[in-house]
């Protein structure tokens, strides 16, 4: 049984397209809210999170109802066709709104759009790929997020020094051409999980907690809390890299472009790795590693963060801070790359969009209270950015508890071993 690489990288660009929206919102959105709308922490990390609550809302019923759909042109194209565009137009205007009223309807109808076809282009790795090659499938269409997150964060800080509006507009001209490259060579399969009902959201979500096993709820609930320390940090990153470490709004978004390179990098090994020694104890090391990392950068000083190490061609300068976060996004890469294929392999061929949807309500339910935690402890304690370190390594340890009592979600081929 061999991957199909061609096809898989050429749906990799739908990813490729979700995560540079994602990655210039989430590195520029916060610094226009304070430095144009002049907010206070806590209400940016409340503005932080309605995509979060729009994904909540939206993401898990449009992949069940995506189970169900029968079109011409497949179960999940249609959103993508609909979504893609209204959001990529959306986005681009997001630089114009000169106002706070026109700026929140811009990244509302931003939100709802993105909503809409995100779970979808995610649940077609799983429908075109056998279950012992999904995680490694999953390394390649991350290996496109990560790029896409490169080419927002990197090319995107070069292009805010010239015009806080071009990284806006490289966003929504990729997600464009994603979607066209999506649409004009993936074919999706005709008949998946044919003869085989596929069941509402709300009936495989009671399925899950009535599981004796617990398995399938360990999981979600250990991607709810890894997402919990891991997007509280990413949310106010650009902000902690001015207001603690003292750096420049372009030089806070090229040390996440760091972390970005790493997590491409290491997208396809971490594929590969949990294929080999199994997914629970990749994803228990890539766990352990981020932590820790993010448990450095709380204890140590500002100074000591920014001292200079070395310099390398596209990521410039790397600091102290750059080091740490390339091997946390090594870390991130073990966790990421392989949990989506341990929640779609806990379940049947017909819910694959179902379960892909669970996997979207426990992490972005997590992601909604991560910014809000993480923006009213710097808003009370006198806007200390430092402590938005401090959440990722705590709740890094319950995930960690809740993984090491998984017991399924290998690759059907694969028998689970302890860790």
């Amino acid at each position: 049984m061999r991957l199909n690489y061609g096809k898989t990288f050429l749906l990799g660009f739908g990813f490729f397209g979700v995560s540079v929206i994602w990655m210039v919102y989430n590195a520029f959105v916060p610094l226009f809210l304070e430095q144009k709308f002049g907010l206070a922490p806590g209400w940016i990390g409340f503005f932080m999170t309605l995509d979060n609550i729009a994904a909540l809302l939206i993401q898990p019923p449009v992949g069940a109802w995506s189970d169900r759909l029968r079109t011409p042109i497949g179960r999940r194209m249609p959103f993508i066709l609909i979504g893609a565009p209204i959001g990529a137009l959306a986005f681009g205007l997001i630089p114009f709104a000169a106002i706070l009223p026109l700026f929140v309807a811009c990244t509302s109808t931003l939100l709802l759009s993105m909503a809409i076809w995100r779970t979808p282009v995610v649940a077609l790795m799983p429908d075109i790929t056998p279950s012992p090659l999904r995680s490694q499938a999953n390394g390649i269409i991350n290996l496109m997020g990560g790029l896409g997150a490169i080419a927002a964060t990197l090319g995107g800080s070069a292009l805010y020094k010239i015009d806080p509006a071009y990284p806006f507009w490289l966003g929504s001209a990729l997600v464009i051409v994603a979607t066209v490259m999506v649409f004009a060579f993936i074919r999706e399969p005709k008949a998946v999980g044919a003869g085989e009902q596929a069941p509402g959201l709300l009936s495989s979500l009671r399925e899950v907690l009535a599981d004796p096993d617990r398995s399938a709820l360990r999981l979600l609930l250990a991607i709810f809390f890894w997402f919990l320390g891991y997007t509280a940090v990413e949310a106010f990153f650009t902000l902690y890299a001015v207001n603690h470490l003292g750096l420049a709004n372009e030089d806070g978004v090229r040390l996440l472009g760091q972390l970005s390179l790493m997590f491409v990098l290491f997208a396809l090994p971490a594929g590969y790795i949990g294929a080999r020694i199994g997914r629970r104890a990749t994803i228990v090391i890539g766990i352990l590693i981020l932590g820790s990392m993010m448990l450095g950068m709380f204890l140590l000083p500002a100074a000591t963060l920014t001292t200079r190490l070395f310099a390398v061609p596209v990521l410039g300068e790397v600091p102290v801070a750059g080091l740490m976060l390339m091997a946390a996004g090594i870390g991130w890469a073990l966790i990421n790359i392989n949990s989506l294929p341990m929640v779609v392999d806990m379940t049947s061929a017909a819910r694959i969009g179902t379960y892909t949807g669970l996997y979207y309500m426990f992490s972005t339910f997590s992601a909604i209270i991560g910014p809000n935690v993480n923006g009213w402890i710097i808003q009370l304690t006198g806007n200390n950015y430092n402590l938005v370190m401090i959440v990722a390594p705590i709740f890094m340890v319950v995930a960690l508890v809740l993984m090491l009592g998984v017991r399924r979600g290998e690759a059907a081929s694969v028998v689970q071993s302890p860790v």
